[in-house]
């Protein structure tokens, strides 16, 4: 199973990442590739990706404040986001693990630029609030 690991820097505090962080209707302003959600349930949402407007992707979210973590599971592909947040002396550091299934494999070098554009676009937008 490819796995890899990232991280930024925002100097946000810790509230203002997790705002954008937990809530899923947020992340079309901030994760590349996803242009809209439609929450269902607190531990559930539906992500549709940029350009494909009639692929539902059902997710799963669990969401640990005082961990600051929120892991997010595609039910459909099976790619798994661990995202961590930790207060720093200038910010907040933001931490991403992603798991992708063998079958996913090739999938790995996107996946990685996805999420290393998205979590600057998180670090910028939290810092702007």
């Amino acid at each position: 199973m490819p796995t890899f690991d990232d991280h930024a820097t925002s100097p946000a505090p810790v509230e203002e990442v997790w705002k954008l962080l937990y809530d899923p209707a947020r992340f079309p302003e901030w994760w590349a590739g996803i242009e809209t959600v439609e929450s269902s349930t607190t531990d559930r949402y539906t992500m549709y990706p940029a350009g494909y407007p009639d692929y539902p992707m059902p997710q799963a979210l669990s969401t640990d404040r005082t961990n600051g973590t929120v892991a997010i599971s595609c039910l459909v592909s099976d790619l798994r986001f661990e995202w961590r947040l930790s207060a720093t002396d200038h910010g907040t550091e933001i931490t991403v693990h992603v798991e992708i299934p063998a079958a996913e494999a090739h999938r790995l070098t996107g996946q990685q630029d996805v999420i290393r554009r998205s979590l600057k676009s998180l670090a910028e937008l939290a810092a702007a609030h």
